[in-house]
């Protein structure tokens, strides 16, 4: 076991995991469990494209493509059909919004009577 690596451990048992784990769900609760963990594995993979340099990479071949969009026209016609389409997405948002308020007060009103 991986554990057994690190001085001053020794051997962990199946008893002692078991321990831990539940101490760990106690201190933290059951619906943060998986927010630490993705966001450690988020954490973890960040730092292995910064050491490998692939984010730079990454950047470089971002700034170029976009800036082949501007040379072409291209780019300005797909922020206008983004910002539509952002614009219809916060309409149709705001509608369901509406629609549950509705619904919600409907039903405090049949349950007031």
């Amino acid at each position: 076991m991986i554990l057994g690596l690190i001085p001053g451990l020794g051997s962990v048992g199946p008893t002692e995991l078991i321990i831990v784990l539940t101490i760990v769900l106690l201190l933290f609760g059951a619906k943060r469990i998986p927010e630490l963990a993705r966001g450690l594995g988020t954490g973890i993979r960040e730092f292995k494209k910064g050491t490998s340099g692939e984010a730079d990479k990454k950047e470089v071949h971002d700034k170029e493509e976009k800036e082949e969009a501007l040379k072409s026209g291209v780019g300005e016609e797909t922020h206008n059909a983004r910002l539509q389409k952002e614009a219809a997405d916060q309409e149709r948002a705001s509608q369901r919004a509406d629609e549950r308020v509705e619904q919600a007060s409907s039903k405090r009103a049949e349950q007031n009577l």
